[in-house]
């Protein structure tokens, strides 16, 4: 039997739990047209919140085409127009015919070279000459509203790593170039979401920055206690497994309610129990996964300055005040000044996460809890 918990890829059908709020919010910007930030710390359910989503709404909506993008491995502007362009033409294109009319009709002026693989409706390349991609750019990116228009549907473009359009050459060009082309486009709403949430706040909610008040920005909260014991306990029970409601919560809390961990650290309690959890099982889960991560952990601790490390320390001591006389004494952070810039490093490699409020926490609670058991051994 397979397990009922998903990690480390998308989570779909019995293995997606609640967010229904936020998938009343989301499908509702998609029937109204309204573009959309998703916002939250990596690893929290972004990508499977949007593929729900729009799955839901593309059964719901026949007169509807969605483009989903990866911007993972794009590093350029010309990158990010070839990949663009490919997206959009394989999903509003049904026949080889019809994928060579609309890349001729449509991007023909730029003189691309197509390339076909035996099975063109899954697999086919467009390559443009860079002169012509930084000529053409406006035309490629108003290629949804133009496709939309002829064929009389509508086109939703969901965009995950947008954050990396920051690593471009000219990053604030390409953002109001962006923001000038799409902003006008009627029929086609955008969904820009990705994993670094400090560059993706910057990006959406300075008003200085070309895509302020783009849409709808939608900060994605933690799956709430009571919902994951619920989806614990009914996915032991469909399984023909039994763990109770404490156990289930006890999952749910020494992750946080982090969906990635909540998810692995279950599967491994589930794949050690053959018909009701014990407190031995649930001990022996939670020390595998730690245990398995220190590879990981211990690579990512290597890589941090004494101050750094410092940092974490007084975080796990529940310190507030960082730059109060006694702290920058305790913990031998040099200066106030120094502390800032600590938190900006340990914010920028993902290792803390500093609320809307100023509220400083660990980004994994996985790496907490090890650096509380295992390296400082509290």
């Amino acid at each position: 039997m397979d397990s009922p918990f998903v990690f480390g890829r998308l989570a779909t059908d019995q293995a997606f739990t609640n967010r229904t709020e936020e998938i009343k919010q989301l499908s509702g910007n998609f029937q109204h047209g309204i573009n959309t930030t998703l916002i939250s710390p990596r690893r929290w359910g972004k990508s499977s919140l949007v593929q729900k989503c729009s799955r839901e709404f593309i059964k719901k909506n026949k007169n509807v085409r969605v483009v989903h993008l990866d911007l993972f491995s794009i590093r350029s502007e010309n990158a990010f127009y070839q990949t663009f362009s490919e997206a959009v033409i394989k999903v509003t294109s049904s026949k080889v015919e019809e994928i060579t009319q609309n890349i001729r009709k449509l991007l023909g002026h730029l003189a691309p070279k197509i390339s076909l693989s035996t099975d063109p409706t899954q697999s086919f390349g467009i390559e443009f000459e860079v002169k012509s991609l930084r000529q053409n750019a406006q035309s490629i990116l108003d290629l949804p509203q133009k496709i939309a228009e002829e064929k009389g549907i509508r086109i939703i473009v969901c965009i995950d790593e947008f954050q990396n359009i920051s690593h471009f050459d000219d990053p604030l060009a390409f953002q109001k170039l962006l923001r000038s082309v799409w902003q006008l486009q009627q029929q086609t709403t955008y969904c820009l979401y990705g994993s670094k949430r400090h560059m993706l706040t910057e990006m959406f909610n300075n008003p200085s920055m070309p895509f302020y008040r783009f849409g709808d920005v939608v900060l994605l909260d933690k799956i709430s206690l009571d919902h994951w014991i619920d989806f614990i306990q009914k996915a032991f029970s469909t399984s023909g497994k039994k763990i109770s409601k404490a156990f289930s919560s006890n999952i749910a809390e020494w992750m946080q309610c982090h969906p990635y961990y909540v998810q692995q650290l279950a599967h491994r309690v589930w794949i050690r129990t053959e018909r009701e959890t014990t407190p031995e099982i649930l001990q022996q889960a939670l020390s595998a996964l730690l245990e398995q991560n220190t590879f990981l952990f211990e690579r990512e601790i290597d890589q941090l300055t004494t101050t750094q490390i410092n940092f974490l320390k007084a975080l796990l001591d529940q310190v507030t005040q960082f730059s109060s006389a006694q702290n920058i004494k305790q913990y031998a952070f040099g200066t106030s000044a120094n502390v800032l810039k600590i938190k900006s490093a340990l914010e920028k490699t993902e290792i803390i996460d500093l609320a809307p409020d100023n509220k400083v926490s660990f980004m994994d609670p996985a790496f907490e809890m090890w650096l509380r058991k295992y390296y400082f051994k509290m």
